[in-house]
């Protein structure tokens, strides 16, 4: 059968995530990375399109997104979703509205919703701000992120600079009167000219409500978890029909490796605690990369067992991670980073590494990108919002693990390690 719901992502872990989610209805849905280059001939019901566009310069990401979406529709799919983290992660300029006009431009939409809430991963808005747990988003660890610091809680201050229509809200007392009420709020909303409207959901029950008041929309923006109903209800109105065969999961030798890009304060914590397990460990100083390039680091990496799943890191502290940015500057800090990564995912597969965790989006695009993967099939989860994914890389079956910095316990590594 044609697509139906076409889903673009706005990075590698996001797209996984928002991926997971959906297959938990049982539906077919299929993972690509980056606009796929052929016709859609076997597209699945749920297309998830990955790009690499979170921190690119607004244009690149707008005609990425807008070539993603034409795929889509060539596929057949007639409802699309626009999904970006759940922390919001932009700047001022962008690239979360700027996409999202352009994406309702090309399907000739007045008004959409947005909602990045994922209740079962602390992230809820109220009032049209975020909360990161019980912290406002600007009092949480994502104020000091190296490329997107999050400096105001309020989801229409954010937005409205991003975008040139109207910015208004749907509160969280609308959403508790139902679908009906809601559908009537953002229709009130619609005809004052409110383009943009920032939807409140605190637990997934209101992102149940949401989905439903606006499941007839042809754009709907948001976190992964607003996606999570979406199947079900397109199946109660015949629109998706069958269920999809489980992936093939190919059984892989032990050799593994875990990658680290991400800062945030999560992550911090998931590498001292695997470290602490004894995992051979080493940590990638940009100043030092800038210098002396990847070579030392693949040379340790050479001389180190798979078997034991080593963990190469640059995650640090945010003064750490200031000090290296006002040496060498924000952008080629990450750059050099994520290309040191990369460069060691692929050193570790052509010497039999089979299983990758991957901690961080850009990271995680970075390294999917190097290990030249096109589609993944996507497997059980680790933790709300991280599956395991199948896939092929230089002629060889591999796992992909991709984490969203902020995801997962402080055991996530050694838990992917257990349920590879």
């Amino acid at each position: 059968m044609p697509t139906f719901l076409g889903c673009i992502a706005d990075d590698f872990t996001g797209a996984t995530d928002l991926a997971g989610l959906l297959a938990r209805s049982g539906v077919q849905v299929s993972l690509r990375i980056g606009v796929p280059q052929t016709a859609p001939a076997d597209a699945a019901a749920v297309e998830v399109i990955a790009l690499k566009c979170r921190t690119a310069p607004v244009a690149e990401a707008v005609a990425e997104s807008r070539a993603a979406l034409d795929w889509l529709r060539r596929a057949g799919a007639e409802r699309f979703f626009w999904k970006y983290c759940s922390t919001f992660d932009s700047t001022a300029e962008g690239n979360i509205g700027p996409v999202a006009e352009a994406l309702m431009a090309d399907l000739g939409c007045a008004q959409t919703i947005y909602c990045p809430a994922f209740p079962e991963n602390g992230r809820t808005i109220f009032m049209g701000n975020l909360f990161v747990g019980r912290q406002p988003l600007a009092e949480s660890p994502m104020k000091d992120h190296p490329l997107t610091p999050m400096r105001d809680s309020n989801l229409m201050r954010l937005l409205q600079p991003q975008v040139t229509g109207r910015v208004g809200l749907a509160d969280r007392l609308c959403v508790a009167r139902g679908a009906g009420a809601l559908r009537d709020e953002l229709a009130a909303l619609a005809q004052a000219g409110v383009a943009h409207v920032v939807v409140d959901a605190v637990a997934n029950a209101d992102l149940e409500v949401i989905a439903e008041a606006c499941r007839d929309r042809v754009l709907i923006t948001g976190g992964s978890a607003l996606a999570m109903p979406l199947p079900t209800l397109y199946r109660a109105t015949g629109r998706l029909t069958g269920a999809a065969n489980g992936p093939v999961r190919p059984d892989l030798p032990r050799a593994a490796i875990v990658l680290s890009g991400s800062c945030s304060a999560m992550t911090h914590a998931q590498v001292a605690r695997y470290i602490a397990t004894g995992a051979p460990s080493l940590r990638l100083d940009p100043l030092v990369l800038a210098t002396s390039g990847p070579g030392p680091a693949l040379d340790w990496l050479a001389a180190q067992d798979l078997d034991r799943a080593p963990i190469l890191y640059a995650t640090a502290e945010p003064a750490a991670v200031r000090a290296a940015q006002d040496r060498l500057g924000r952008d080629r800090v990450g750059a050099i980073v994520e290309a040191a990564l990369a460069a060691c995912a692929v050193a570790a597969r052509d010497a039999g590494a089979r299983r990758f965790v991957v901690a961080g989006g850009e990271t995680s695009g970075a390294v999917t990108q190097a290990l030249g993967v096109d589609r993944l099939q996507i497997g059980r989860e680790i933790a709300p919002g991280v599956p395991w994914t199948w896939c092929e890389s230089g002629g060889y079956p591999i796992a992909l693990a991709l984490k969203s910095g902020n995801f997962g316990a402080a055991s996530f590594f050694s838990d992917a390690m257990e349920a590879a």
